[in-house]
């Protein structure tokens, strides 16, 4: 039998059965339920984040954005992830290999290393590749990368014009820029964020 919860493509990432229990509301049984209070509380963080000025490059910052994204609908929104994953650093890097993030970006910034799209492509990369959640990393690396784009007066990334949570050709584009900067190639993350 189908789970109705379970991910819809084989970028997303399986939550194991003891992080599915720490679904909050009683009421959601469909996937369609879940991506709608995740989208509810998302914005409502959106709202939240964009309505003044936030630090950004701050671990405490990030994980509080990943809490106010799906706080209402996880118990563990906000906290690292404690089990492996198909993707992303194991999970007693992940507070390292963050902050190495946070201070590589800082360095990029203050160094002129980049343009300002590389540096917001690169920080979300990073930020994916680390994947420090059990789950919403790549919404949570998206608004991040925006906010930091803000704070440095740019215009925030298009993404691609779409919704990325459901299964969709902009998604594989996105999902493929992402693995050729796992292969070290931006120019593709580059070229989708804008598009």
């Amino acid at each position: 039998m189908i789970d109705p919860l379970e991910e819809q493509d084989d970028a997303s990432t399986a939550l194991p059965p003891e992080e599915r229990e720490d679904l909050i509301p009683s009421y959601i049984t469909l996937r369609s339920e879940l991506n709608e209070a995740e989208q509810a509380n998302i914005l409502e963080a959106e709202e939240w984040t964009f309505s003044r000025k936030r630090d950004v490059l701050s671990e405490r910052f990030l994980l509080v954005l990943h809490k106010r994204m799906f706080g209402n609908v996880w118990r563990w929104a906000g906290k690292y992830r404690r089990t492996e994953r198909n993707i992303g650093v194991d999970p007693y890097r992940i507070s390292q290999d963050l902050r190495l993030l946070i201070d590589d970006c800082r360095y990029w910034i203050e160094h002129g290393v980049y343009a300002t799209d590389e540096i917001g492509a690169r920080f979300h990369h990073r930020l994916v590749w680390v994947h420090p959640f059990p789950n919403g990393n790549g919404r949570h690396a998206r608004m991040a990368t925006d906010l930091l784009l803000v704070m440095l007066g740019q215009p925030r990334f298009s993404w691609g014009r779409v919704n990325l949570v459901n299964a969709s050709e902009t998604r594989k584009t996105y999902v493929a820029a992402l693995r050729a900067a796992d292969n070290h190639d931006i120019n593709p993350l580059l070229s989708f964020v804008r598009s």
